[in-house]
């Protein structure tokens, strides 16, 4: 059975940085798109940035490429998102999903599509 495990979430300030970790456990996902979804209080989940089985990216946002980076290990069946100049507005529970086809579709939505999910990282943004 798939599992996967978020975890590199925490308390941080205005402008700061995290690192945010997908691990993956259960089968490989080397031909896996790995994509980052974030769901804020009161308000639907939505996809940030996902990354094909080929080392192609998609961002959800412009201004989530600016200040976000995913990147994945396929010998540690991990993959990363690095967040930086956090904002109070990224305060949300970030999520890790895996499907196995391209992500491009999911990440511009709430990603209902992803066939496995974590049970997520809590990230706050505050002073």
């Amino acid at each position: 059975q798939p599992h996967i495990v978020e975890s590199g979430g925490g308390l941080v300030q205005p402008g700061g940085s995290l690192r945010l970790s997908c691990a993956v456990s259960g089968f490989t996902v080397d031909h896996f798109s790995i994509g980052w979804f974030r769901q804020a209080p009161g308000k639907e989940r939505e996809g940030v940035s996902c990354i094909g089985s080929r080392g192609d990216i998609t961002n959800a946002a412009d201004s989530v490429k600016a200040r976000f980076t995913i990147s994945r290990d396929y010998a540690k069946n991990t993959a990363y998102l690095q967040m930086n100049g956090l904002e109070p507005e990224d305060t949300a529970v970030y999520y890790c999903a895996v499907v196995r086809a391209n992500c491009w579709y999911e990440i511009k939505s709430s990603g209902d599509g992803m066939d496995y999910w974590g049970k997520g990282t809590l990230v706050t943004v505050s002073s």
